[in-house]
């Protein structure tokens, strides 16, 4: 009988499951939409019950579609986004909302709301920043737990659990309460290295009572992804996914991280051995991770990391992002005036609205990488949610320069060009910052949504001088969460193996041609002015309201 696999990803806007064979080969994949309730001050919340209904609903309608007996599946994998999830002892949801929406029991990674816990816990200054660049994020989870503490005191003290999405997952699965070391490392400042929390990192920033509590809220076993938990797929997990009962289930990956996994480790067409080392991820969805592996610990200011057996088990991980990616660009387009006008046309045609205005540019540009000569005279700086790396400035916002009245279809393709050319010249900026310390590569394997553009990946190419490639695999993030399933099922040994035998490399980018090198390095040089136009502004208001403050009290 076929054995098959299956990953589960939660994004930020759906659920998917696909299901793969021992190859990696993509039998069947299918989505359910899920809530995202946005408010005021950068805040998003979700329901956990919601997402484990479509990701049950998605897992039933892949296998479904691959026609497959339950029988067949051998093990399941989940990768999520990087979104708190708090229970009280019982599993029931206890609301993180003003609102007091029982449901709205999850911080979407993408919350801002704890802007000023992030920068108290910052100014302790605290050794254990060394390892998320030097400067925690807004989007981790140690400030949204004190924001919690603050604002919702009541919720806060009755929780029973705080998860990061991926463990909630497999604890919903399996019962277990075990934590993946992917996700405490990355996001909850565990030090994965020494094996330990860090006692004086807790009491210092005011989470105190965790210690108090043995670590028991946020996780006292830690476990290498692909781990199999508890006793594999409970009664009730199994019978919401029309799984069989007892079905081994691995420890979760963030779903960028998952992504990683399910991409660097590819098989060339020649089927030459692979160094992960010298190879970067590049995961593009709402928002973008930019992942490095080493075998030593590099400390990269203002990117993530290092975090020890992150990503692939006994490597370190640096970890660089752009908190608006796919976003941005989606921002961007819908504020154009031809924006209804291209969707009508788009639709008419059978397609998205992004692929219509690519096939338009590629039609009439001298080459693909030549497409970003449409961008000339319009410069974007795309950090609409601020800069999480390499300058780790959450205040940061977007900046366009050179916009005219021209209301066609021909400017919305020029502002299209320019948001592609700013959020390559973001990771630029990170690559950059790689290489200086001694983090260095050859190629970046692009994947997520925005990696099937082959005009994405030729401006990212151009930009960083690294040649791009981009996975056999349509669905590399679901990809590494299958093979995570591989791994609890024993029919790979290790994640590393379940890479080589489960993925391969496809496309590479083109040469740059060296006209487009000097024109993609002078509008870094713009990019730069805009940086700093941006930073210099927000300075000076703050001392216009520090002086209405003064004048206001006299």
């Amino acid at each position: 009988m076929q054995q098959a696999f299956i990953g589960i990803d939660v994004g930020t806007s759906s659920a998917r499951a696909g299901v793969f064979d021992e190859n990696g080969i993509l039998l069947a994949t299918a989505r359910h939409p899920i809530t995202v309730w946005h408010e005021a001050g950068s805040v998003a919340e979700q329901s956990s019950a919601e997402i484990w209904a479509a990701c049950a609903t998605s897992v039933r309608t892949a296998m479904a579609e691959a026609a497959l007996p339950a029988s067949a599946i051998k093990g399941v994998g989940f990768d999520a986004t990087c979104s708190l999830v708090v229970i009280d002892a019982s599993g029931n949801p206890l609301t993180v909302s003003s609102s007091g929406d029982p449901r709205r029991n999850v911080i979407v990674w993408m919350d801002h709301r704890a802007m000023a816990e992030a920068r108290r816990v910052n100014e302790t200054q605290d050794d254990v920043l060394r390892y998320v660049g030097g400067s925690i994020s807004p989007e981790m989870e140690i400030p949204k737990l004190l924001w919690l503490k603050r604002h919702l005191p009541s919720t806060y003290q009755s929780a029973g659990h705080f998860f990061d999405l991926a463990d909630y997952l497999s604890f919903r699965a399996t019962g277990s309460t075990a934590r993946s070391i992917c996700t405490v490392v990355c996001k909850w400042n565990y030090l994965a290295h020494d094996q330990r929390w860090s006692r004086g990192y807790f009491e210092r920033v005011g989470l105190g009572d965790l210690v108090a509590d043995k670590y028991a809220k946020i996780g006292t076993e830690i476990v290498a992804s692909g781990t199999a938990l508890g006793a594999g797929l409970t009664q009730s997990a199994a019978r919401d996914f029309g799984l069989h009962e007892g079905t081994p289930v691995a420890a979760s990956l963030i779903d960028a991280h998952a992504g990683g996994v399910g991409t660097i480790g590819g098989r060339g067409k020649s089927g030459e051995s692979v160094d992960v080392r010298r190879r970067l991820a590049y995961i593009m969805g709402t928002s973008a991770c930019i992942m490095a592996t080493t075998s030593k610990p590099c400390f990269v200011p203002g990117v993530w990391g290092p975090y020890y057996s992150g990503m692939v088990q006994g490597f370190w991980l640096n970890e660089g992002g752009q908190s608006a990616a796919g976003a941005a660009i989606d921002h961007l387009i819908r504020s154009h005036p031809a924006y209804d006008e291209a969707v009508a046309i788009a639709h008419a045609a059978g397609m998205e609205v992004l692929e219509f205005l690519e096939r338009r540019i590629v039609s009439h540009a001298p080459s693909l990488g030549g497409a970003a000569f449409l961008a000339r005279d319009i410069h974007v700086l795309p950090e609409f949610l601020g800069n999480r790396s390499p300058f780790a400035d959450p205040y940061s916002r977007a900046v366009v320069a050179g916009m005219d009245l021209d209301v066609d279809i021909g400017s919305m393709e020029r502002l299209f060009v320019a948001g592609l050319c700013g959020l390559a010249y973001g990771l630029a900026d990170v690559v950059e910052a790689f290489r200086s310390h001694g983090v260095d590569s050859d190629m970046m394997v692009i994947s997520g949504g925005a990696g099937r553009s082959p005009l994405v990946r030729q401006i990212m190419a151009d930009t960083t001088g690294l040649t791009v490639a981009v996975p056999e695999t349509q669905e590399p993030v679901l990809l590494g969460a299958a093979m995570l399933g591989a791994v609890a099922a024993k029919s790979c040994g290790s994640i590393g193996e379940a890479m080589a035998s489960m993925s391969a490399i496809g496309r590479l980018s083109e040469s740059t041609p060296p006209g487009l090198t000097d024109f993609h390095r002078t509008k870094r040089q713009v990019h730069a002015l805009m940086r700093k136009l941006d930073r210099e502004s927000r300075d000076a208001m703050r001392n216009i309201e520090s002086i209405a403050v003064v004048e206001t009290k006299s």
